[in-house]
């Protein structure tokens, strides 16, 4: 009996000293959009997905990259002449007449509090010279960040059967553009007025039609910024978002909802709850800050530092404490000078099984070419943050051995014990 509580001792130890990453984590939420995508910001790891390859028409959540083209582009104060076509367009416009002078910022205004396709195609027409040319940039620019199921033929969203674009394609683009901080301003406003001109002397009074947003609505999220619907007849609803809470920023895609179960605002209910779910699930963890000491490597009679590049993070489960493993580059260096600052390696990461954003390591000191050095390859001195996961999976294995070991012991025991017992009952 000693024994056998001795070794329930023992085998409790053991569970106490395993560092498995363990969370009870809970269930992804159904959304009514068919495609679907919630992605962390600075990393682009994909917390939530459904149908994120497959194209749909994004109804007038096209106007995302039509607003981040004319950032690109344009001033804020270039002024812009409305030609003929943007008043006569067809769905929503706030308003403006041919010959109207207007500066890019207020259009950009009227672009996304109030959605105004008079507003997309007139700055289309300023940027691009034409809508056609402007729809050219459209797919350059989207190609350019990684989108490869979309094709745009319009600045507004304007239902068109070759007008579509996936969810993870509109996450990349909302990615690149919520780090722009004049969109974020202009996203977050509640309500703004245009410039006084000769056809609107009093301007144009806009106001945000983001519900989530708004703090006197039912629909508010804490943390929300960015935010633009779409609907159209054939396109049925969309809806793209950012929010922030503490350091962690998430971008929300929903595309083609019919907006069935609650009519028009199915898909702010389902914004916040897949919004809920990455943020009650996902820590966003900072591993390197820009100038920490990464690793090292040996050059002649000297040691040189490689410093991080940039801040870099990582997303994990909230209840673990894993690290990632980091392998160098195995870049010769040693037959070529350096100043501080230069890029002259990478280090890449893996957690959990996945391959992670490689980080750019940069030298910490003027480095001057020496006659009597080799060419010399970057040292796997590495920085004690990035052993952890390695560490953890070596004593998993022994504290696996151990378990399998104290387990059969225990089996021994029991049946030993039993045999006992029946050998005891047969002589009585």
């Amino acid at each position: 009996m000693k024994k056998f509580i001795i070794l329930i001792t023992t085998f409790l130890f053991l569970i106490s000293t395993f560092n498995i990453c363990v969370y009870a984590k809970t269930s992804p939420p159904r959304v009514e959009a068919d495609g679907a995508i919630l992605m962390d910001a600075a990393t682009g790891k994909i917390l939530y997905s459904k149908n994120i390859n497959t194209a749909y028409p994004p109804a007038s959540t096209t106007k995302i990259l039509t607003a981040l083209l004319t950032l690109e582009k344009c001033k804020l104060t270039d002024v812009v002449t409305v030609g003929y076509n943007p008043p006569r367009v067809d769905g929503n416009r706030i308003g403006i007449m041919e010959g109207e002078k207007l500066t890019v910022k207020d259009l950009l205004y009227g672009l996304i509090l109030l959605s105004g396709n008079d507003c997309a195609e007139a700055l289309a027409e300023h940027v691009g010279g034409s809508l056609d040319g402007f729809s050219v940039m459209m797919n350059e620019k989207a190609k350019e960040l990684g989108a490869a199921n979309t094709n745009f033929v319009n600045p507004s969203g304007l239902y068109n059967p070759n007008h579509k674009s996936s969810a993870l394609d509109m996450a990349l683009i909302l990615k690149e553009l919520s780090k722009n901080q004049d969109f974020i301003t202009i996203a977050t406003t509640l309500s703004y007025k245009t410039e006084a001109t000769t056809q609107h002397p009093n301007g144009i009074e806009l106001y945000n039609e983001n519900k989530m947003i708004c703090k006197d609505s039912k629909f508010y999220y804490d943390g929300a910024q960015i935010g633009k619907n779409g609907y159209t007849v054939d396109s049925l609803h969309s809806y793209v978002a950012t929010a922030k809470r503490g350091n962690q920023e998430l971008i929300l895609i929903l595309l083609h909802s019919a907006n069935k179960a609650n009519g028009y605002y199915q898909h702010y209910i389902d914004a916040a709850a897949v919004l809920n779910y990455g943020f009650d699930n996902f820590d966003l963890v900072q591993l390197y800050k820009k100038d920490d000491v990464v690793s090292t490597c040996k050059l002649s009679k000297t040691t040189e530092p490689l410093l991080a590049a940039e801040d870099y993070f990582y997303v994990r489960e909230k209840g673990c404490t894993d690290t990632p493993t980091m392998n160098l580059a195995n870049n010769s260096i040693g037959n070529t000078p350096f100043s501080k600052g230069d890029v002259i390696s990478s280090a890449d990461f893996s957690f959990n099984g996945e391959k992670l954003t490689p980080l750019k390591l940069v030298s910490g000191t003027d480095y001057k070419l020496s006659k009597n050095v080799k060419n010399v390859k970057v040292a796997s001195e590495i920085n004690k943050n990035t052993n952890h996961s390695s560490l953890n999976f070596i004593k998993f294995i022994f504290g696996f051995i151990l378990l399998s070991v104290a387990l059969f012991i225990l089996g021994r025991i029991y049946i030993k014990t039993k045999n006992r017992k029946r050998t005891k009952y047969n002589l009585e």
